[in-house]
């Protein structure tokens, strides 16, 4: 049961900016009448909790479709943000917390969202070391199949999702709440001002509901690799297979894949194949062609870099591709600085607004490639800095200077377990190395 102690105020009512749900009752109005309403709230949530039921009205949900790429040529090029009572979103995030104190000992390790200490870095950083090591070997590459999930959210099946939160311990109480949670819940769409009619679902989980990324990664806990030579990582719906193969035998990397698709048939989920990439590593001098991977009589596009959590993967494993986007991303938004320039605004606006906005950009998973990038890509992350000083009129730390503290800053990741007890051998008989703290895998080259 929920205690209606003052401190829980400042989280339950955070970020009045969000938009409203089908209520209409905007954030700001919670958050200046918290002090009345936070009792009150209180005695509908542990009545919620306790008859595992959640009101009708707090389920409700407009769903604003929002373009993916412009310009749109079909309704697959939107994805469907769904808007909800903004006091449901503060219910969601306290059940947030119960769920992943009651599991965190419980969950894949090889799956970064939603757990302490770690982060996108951190996923990059683990698959980025689990390949380099294996390089290392003689007569050895990687393939890494980055996968695409149609839809995940909305083919949750909530009674197969709470047999799986029972099998990993959570409470019946809360089990038949998140149930109910994800039942019934009315559903329409809005576009300006025009309101479809209403209907009720029982399947998936609304994108935007703070609850329904980690419900996915609950939902996905045991997809994990049958072999000690593959890993399959995760990041909520973000998932990449990561094989090491010695003397191109595939064997095990396509029955590992045929796998794959069979535990996504039995959960209800569709790959997405002309949306699924490989990227292949092999730097051996007498490298063989890779046959292509089939999944359901389609083949999988390998490509030389793809796009994963925001970093750029190329098979050579050089960061040019990564610094290049992110440097015409933060020149963009130069125009906005100097914008704010002609506004006369002081120094100190604009050093945060560039700190927010522009430097975020180019430090993003600043610990995963910025120690191996060469010194043309520093240099051209480095000019943009220098572009943003001369329109502020005030220095501003360089990417070099800021490199260290990120180093100091970011927790360090935690020791995987290696679960090669749980797998299967490899032909060979070798098992690889436990994964281990990640940190020091890119050491800078200052």
């Amino acid at each position: 049961m929920l205690a209606p102690i003052h401190h829980h105020q400042p989280r339950m009512f955070s970020n009045p900016r969000n938009a409203p749900g089908p209520d209409n009752i905007h954030g700001r109005v919670l958050r200046d009448c918290a002090a009345q309403l936070t009792d009150v709230l209180t005695d509908i949530f542990n009545t919620s909790l306790s008859q595992a039921v959640v009101p009708t009205c707090l389920k409700s949900t407009s769903i604003i479709p929002v373009p993916k790429k412009s310009p749109v040529s079909c309704l697959n090029d939107y994805h469907p943000i769904a808007l909800t009572p903004i006091m449901m979103k503060c219910f969601e995030r306290l059940v947030i917390h119960n769920i992943k104190t009651s599991l965190s000992n419980t969950l894949d390790p090889l799956q970064f969202a939603y757990r302490p200490n770690r982060s996108t870095d951190n996923a990059i950083s683990s698959t980025l070391h689990l390949a380099l090591t294996h390089l290392e070997n003689k007569d050895s590459y990687v393939r890494m199949l980055f996968i695409d999930f149609s839809s995940a959210f909305n083919t949750i099946i909530p009674q197969q999702l709470i047999n799986k939160l029972n099998l990993l311990g959570l409470n019946t109480s809360l089990c038949n709440w998140i149930l109910d949670f994800l039942t019934g819940r009315p559903q329409s769409v809005r576009v300006g001002h025009n309101t479809s009619s209403t209907t009720t679902l029982s399947t998936g989980a609304p994108q935007g509901c703070v609850l329904s990324p980690l419900l996915f990664t609950l939902l996905t806990h045991d997809c994990t690799a049958n072999f000690s030579s593959k890993h399959i990582i995760k990041f909520a719906d973000d998932t990449m297979v990561v094989v090491l193969i010695r003397n191109n035998d595939e064997t095990h990397y396509r029955e590992e894949v045929a796998q794959l698709v069979e535990w996504c048939g039995a959960n209800n989920l569709s790959l997405n194949v002309s949306k699924t990439k490989e990227v292949v590593m092999d730097f051996r001098r007498n490298s063989v062609d890779h046959p292509l991977l089939t999944i359901d009589s389609s083949a999988v596009e390998r490509v030389s870099s793809t796009k994963f959590l925001g970093v750029h993967i190329t098979e050579d494993l050089t960061w040019t591709t990564n610094t290049m986007s992110l440097s015409k991303k933060a020149q963009q938004r130069l125009y906005f600085l100097r914008r704010l320039k002609r506004a006369s605004l002081p120094p100190p606006i604009l050093t945060t607004f560039y700190r927010g906005t522009i430097e975020s950009v180019l430090t993003s998973c600043f610990t995963v490639w910025y120690g191996n990038c060469s010194a043309a890509d520093r240099n051209t992350l480095q000019r943009t800095v220098n572009t943003a000083a001369k329109i502020i009129g005030a220095p501003l730390p360089s990417l070099l200077d800021i490199f260290p503290c990120t180093m100091l800053w970011t927790p360090p990741t935690p020791p995987i377990i290696s679960s090669s007890s749980c797998h299967q051998e490899d032909a060979t008989g070798a098992s690889e190395p436990a994964l281990q703290d990640c940190s020091t895998a890119f050491s800078p080259r200052l």
